[in-house]
């Protein structure tokens, strides 16, 4: 690497989507607006997922998880964005990057694996039914999801410490509306070889094999529908697994769109950024249950109660 002006950074400066003041009242009431709407559809999802006994099956255990993460997937990005614009100021510290990165990439794995888990379950549901309360059983359940935490806790902490080790040139522009790992990486005056080995491997068994896993799930999944007979018994089966292939498709769809893009800093890599890190947490629990009778009628208890104290 050439040798470039090196200085102690205290700060980085985030872009975002606009410099120009008039935009700002626009993009903040938007972005309020689209956080707000994700925090309290994700906390009716886990809510209405505690509160009735009929939802407590795997399905429903790893979807408040789901929402759980998508929560904070959301918090560790939007309220910085927004405390940026009401104060007009452009700025976030070392320290807060570094943070933000880290719970970025922990709460972004973690959607990853649950997606993944939530395939597996309907695998096993759909091929597999007549053992369906042996195989996902509550123990296995648990481990799903710890197992799940301990290698985007454990990844996301590595990261950051080798991120630690990197001095910054003068240049201290990061042109994205967050502290991503690659336009941060780009700033480094030292060496930084070995976060780009570690960013490849793990984009590889944090996002290769867990996309694999999905699509031999769906495969095994299509191949048991098409040997149903009836079509109402094939539209049954499916709509069991419909929400989650939605969802799927729209995070990794724009997820890898950002990672394939030759330019993730331009427009179109920062919305599609936007999808997976804001759009994709918001519409999750519409998706999931818009055509869903047991959430539905969780949901209707749950602000019936609420109704009722007020």
């Amino acid at each position: 690497m050439e040798p470039r002006n090196k200085t102690t950074v205290s700060e980085f400066l985030l872009l975002g989507f606009s410099q120009d003041s008039e935009n700002q009242p626009i993009l903040f009431g938007l972005f309020l607006s689209m956080y707000l709407v994700t925090v309290l559809g994700n906390l009716l999802i886990i809510m209405a997922v505690s509160s009735d006994s009929h939802l407590h099956t795997p399905m429903y255990f790893f979807l408040s998880n789901l929402s759980f993460a998508d929560i904070c997937f959301i918090s560790t990005t939007i309220p910085k964005m927004l405390v940026n614009i009401q104060t007009q100021s452009k700025s976030i510290t070392y320290a807060g990057c570094i943070a933000q990165m880290y719970f970025f990439m922990v709460f972004g794995g973690m959607d990853t694996f649950l997606l993944t888990v939530m395939a597996y379950d309907r695998f096993v549901a759909i091929c597999h039914p007549l053992h369906y309360t042996v195989i996902m059983n509550p123990w296995l359940c648990g481990l799903l999801v710890l197992v799940s935490w301990f290698i985007s806790l454990s990844y996301s902490l590595i990261q950051s410490l080798l991120m630690l080790r990197l001095s910054f040139c003068t240049n201290r522009v990061i042109p994205h509306f967050y502290c991503e790992l690659a336009q941060a990486l780009m700033l480094a005056c030292s060496d930084t070889l070995v976060n780009h080995i570690l960013q490849y491997i793990v984009t590889g068994l944090l996002g290769i094999v867990p996309f694999s896993g999905i699509l031999f799930s769906y495969s095994r999944i299509a191949s048991s529908i098409l040997r149903i007979p009836s079509a109402n018994g094939k539209y049954k089966t499916f709509s069991t697994c419909a929400s989650h292939l939605s969802v799927v498709s729209l995070f990794y769809g724009t997820g890898l769109g950002v990672y394939l893009s030759s330019d993730a800093s331009s427009w179109r890599g920062m919305i599609a950024s936007l999808m997976y890190t804001v759009v994709t947490p918001m519409l999750n629990p519409f998706i999931y249950s818009l055509r869903n009778r047991d959430i539905k009628r969780a949901l209707q208890k749950v602000l019936r109660i609420t109704l009722y104290v007020q």
